[in-house]
């Protein structure tokens, strides 16, 4: 077997693209997009088709302008991913614009958006997850989303604080990100990083620990990944969201996959992620985690408005 079939024994694989030519030759369980990713799809002269589609039935609601700019991006985000369930077999992630990321009742009027979006392209809520920021106020959206019976992905999460508050209240999945937290000691210590003492995922391996230990039920995905190193240092986490480029690199190798997630760390400390107060106080004092927290919500945040200029060139 290749190294891909291998670690996919361990670990549930996870395409984290929106290029559905790339999911079709890959064939992952589940699918994973962002603003970004969706704006790369969008941008190939092939696809321009789509985008004319979304503004005609942008143009046919009710609403002002906004409100038609607001329902183009979120007919295109959705038919991707409608597209993207007839490949595979599990759920698809469709991300909440992330300029709502520290607004509660905002995100949670576009993640209902997104549901009826995906119903009327006839995909049911069992198979979606929206994609939130994990930040305070996303947490709080997320938890009132679930139980309304949608279930969410929280995406961007640096610290254990994050995750540890998804899983006490009951989020469905969780993506801690391996390759932005390496990238960031890179960039702040004069350290030679291996598979073994990789920054990012030791955080992984003590976030996955932290739920054994609590008995959370919410899933953990990896994601972000800077190379196949990472991807098989962490198999044995119950999800893996890896881009087309090493999902090929791993296919095309049938080596015996390197190591498999660390399961003898020590003890996370107790936390307290009650309420926003110590949350947050736990965040400020984690320079990473407060860094790429805010730099990752920055970037979708570009992207969602290159979108909405892409959309309006063809207005």
């Amino acid at each position: 077997m290749s190294k891909l079939q291998q670690i996919s024994t361990q670990s549930k694989i996870v395409a984290d693209t929106a290029d559905v030519e790339a999911i079709k030759q890959h064939k992952p369980t589940d699918a994973t997009t962002n603003p970004s990713l969706v704006l790369a799809y969008i941008s190939k002269p092939e696809n321009q088709t789509r985008i004319k589609n979304a503004i005609e039935k942008a143009k046919a609601q009710a609403g002002d302008k906004n409100a038609q700019l607001q329902y183009a991006q979120d007919w295109l985000a959705t038919s991707i991913g409608a597209e993207i369930t007839q490949i595979i077999e599990g759920r698809i992630s469709t991300e909440v614009d992330a300029r709502l990321s520290f607004d509660t009742e905002k995100t949670i009027a576009q993640g209902l958006r997104l549901i009826e979006h995906y119903k009327n392209h006839g995909v049911s809520s069992e198979r979606v997850l929206i994609k939130v920021a994990a930040t305070w106020q996303g947490i709080q959206a997320a938890a009132q989303l679930e139980k309304e019976g949608i279930h969410c992905n929280l995406t961007l999460v640096f610290h254990a604080a994050q995750a540890q508050a998804c899983g006490e209240r009951g989020i469905t999945l969780i993506s801690p990100f391996v390759g932005r937290i390496l990238d960031w000691y890179k960039a702040n210590t004069d350290v030679e990083y291996t598979a073994e003492n990789d920054p990012g995922v030791i955080s992984v391996s003590r976030i996955w620990q932290l739920y054994q230990q609590k008995g959370f039920t919410t899933e953990v995905m990896a994601a972000s990944f800077r190379n196949t190193g990472e991807v098989e240092a962490l198999s044995g986490c119950t999800c893996l969201t890896i881009s087309p480029g090493l999902l090929s690199e791993l296919s095309q190798s049938q080596d015996q996959p390197a190591s498999q997630l660390n399961r003898e760390l020590a003890p996370l400390e107790a936390m307290d992620t009650s309420n926003q107060a110590s949350f947050t106080w736990l965040m400020n004092e984690d320079p990473m985690a407060t860094e790429k927290l805010a730099e990752g919500i920055r970037k979708f945040a570009v992207d969602q408005r290159k979108l909405e200029s892409l959309i309006l060139a063809s207005w």
